[in-house]
């Protein structure tokens, strides 16, 4: 059996962390994702999904998205059920991510400063053996007169 979802959205509100009795960090938010269709008004549409992480990835959340952020989570539905205090059944269904990806910088949110910092002491603890390379030769399609002839037996597919 296969329940894993996918979703890219916006945060409705700051994510909310608290601490489990032993000490695991866990953090809930919202996250708004718009419809692929627009309603009989013309207005685009979106579901609020409820969204559960955990331990380092709740603490990275928490630390680092907010209201309005744009992040994609990965994970699994998980449903349950309580009793309200009127007494009724309460049905109540999450998204647990395995993965919240940031899915923009944090500049964009007026914190450019402390991101550039960041961004400065992660490149300084990374191995520095990459190459910048410059491609020098010109495009050879620039003097083009016309179509470029190609034949099916070139193409890979």
């Amino acid at each position: 059996m296969i329940n894993r979802v996918v979703l890219v959205g916006r945060l409705t509100k700051d994510p909310e962390l608290k601490y489990t009795p032993s000490g695991i960090a866990k953090a809930r938010f919202t996250l708004a994702v718009n419809r692929t269709f627009k309603n009989e008004n013309g207005e685009q549409q979106a579901d609020f999904i409820n969204i559960i992480v955990w331990r380092k990835q709740a603490e990275n959340t928490a630390n680092f998205l907010k209201k309005g952020s744009l992040a994609g989570v990965e994970g699994r539905i998980q449903t349950g059920s309580y009793e309200g205090q009127d007494g009724k059944r309460v049905y109540t269904t999450d998204v647990v991510a395995d993965s919240v990806q940031f899915l923009e910088p944090r500049s964009s949110s007026g914190e450019r400063g402390q991101q550039q910092q960041e961004s400065s002491t992660y490149q300084q603890n990374q191995p520095t053996n990459q190459q910048n390379y410059t491609r020098v030769d010109e495009d050879p399609f620039t003097n083009s007169s016309g179509p470029i002839e190609v034949s099916n037996d070139d193409l890979p597919f």
